[in-house]
């Protein structure tokens, strides 16, 4: 029986892992199918973690001592990819691993993270990561100065379209309606904000770019005619899928409780409405989506884990 259980091994569950480790509980296992890392691995430089400072530092750089250091206290990491996690009627949890096999655990952190939704033009997954990008807060400031493209007409396109005019020297806001899914304020600020064209009723249907990367995107209008804009940078946001598999029971129910949106929802404390059940990272309501968010989650999850396992263990 494990003390604790850690599905994921993104910033989240590899804090998780540390503090689960460091704080004391003994047996400790991170799953996570691939290399421990989490999404962040996937970002070309980071310059937004605090106290790293190392320039041209990619986001598999940041991650890389992770691992050993959370393994140094013990976190052991088994490269099997979690299904299912159920309750057993004492309250110990089941992890169901997709070989078949199972292990059994006092309580568990889940990490696993969100997956960016990709629009599905041509070249969208040729050029990810060299110029199509689904983070501004990560990649807006390789851009300072361009003009770049945002596609989108929710929430997050249109606060990452304001974010980034500050930064460029032009924002091109693709959208396939002529009206947004977003906060009044927020459509006025962006119809009021000067380096922010509304390319309305088009879809993206190729980023272009050659050995360097991008280079521009092709938009189809609704008359039938395409455009061309010619960018360095485009940024996708039409919104996350919650990897929330884990938590779907055979019932088709989830272990848990969610919103509308599949999110865990949870407390300050990273508590979900089950007992010894934590969630944690771009999975919960309200993430910020950042990686020192997702690490602070790991550890009051982590810290919240080990004050249950041993409240359980003297009853």
């Amino acid at each position: 029986m494990l003390d604790c259980a850690i599905i994921g091994g993104g910033p989240a569950g590899l804090t998780a892992g540390l503090y689960t480790t460091r704080g004391g509980l003994g047996d400790v296992v991170m799953f996570e199918k691939g290399m421990p890392g989490g999404q962040i691995t996937m970002s070309s430089e980071i310059e937004n973690y605090p106290g790293v400072t190392g320039h041209n530092l990619s986001g598999m750089d940041l991650m890389i001592p992770w691992p050993e250091q959370c393994q140094r206290f013990g976190l052991k990491h088994e490269m099997s990819e979690v299904t299912r996690v159920s309750r057993n009627e004492d309250g110990t949890f089941v992890i169901h691993k997709s070989d078949g096999s199972t292990n059994t655990a006092k309580s568990v952190i889940v990490g696993t993270g969100s997956t960016p939704k990709r629009a599905g033009f041509i070249g969208e997954d040729k050029y990810f990561g060299r110029g199509v990008s689904t983070c501004a807060t990560c990649d807006g400031f390789f851009y300072k100065g361009k003009e770049v493209a945002v596609i989108g007409g929710g929430d997050t396109a249109l606060e990452e379209a304001l974010y980034l005019a500050k930064i460029c020297s032009k924002v091109y806001l693709i959208h396939r309606r002529d009206t947004f899914r977003s906060a009044p304020s927020t459509i006025e600020r962006v119809k009021t904000t000067a380096n922010i064209e509304l390319v309305l009723n088009a879809s993206p249907q190729e980023v272009v770019g050659d050995a360097m990367g991008v280079t521009g995107i092709r938009v189809a209008l609704k008359d039938g005619s395409t455009r061309q804009i010619d960018v360095p940078g485009v940024f996708v946001f039409i919104g996350n899928n919650v990897n929330n598999q884990v938590l779907i029971q055979e019932d088709g129910s989830f272990l848990c409780d969610m919103n509308a949106a599949g999110e865990v929802i949870v407390d300050i404390s990273m508590k979900t409405s089950v007992a010894g059940l934590y969630a944690t990272g771009d999975m919960r309501i309200a993430a910020p989506k950042q990686v020192v968010s997702a690490a602070g989650d790991g550890a009051v999850a982590a810290l919240q884990a080990i004050a249950y396992v041993d409240e359980i263990s003297h009853h």
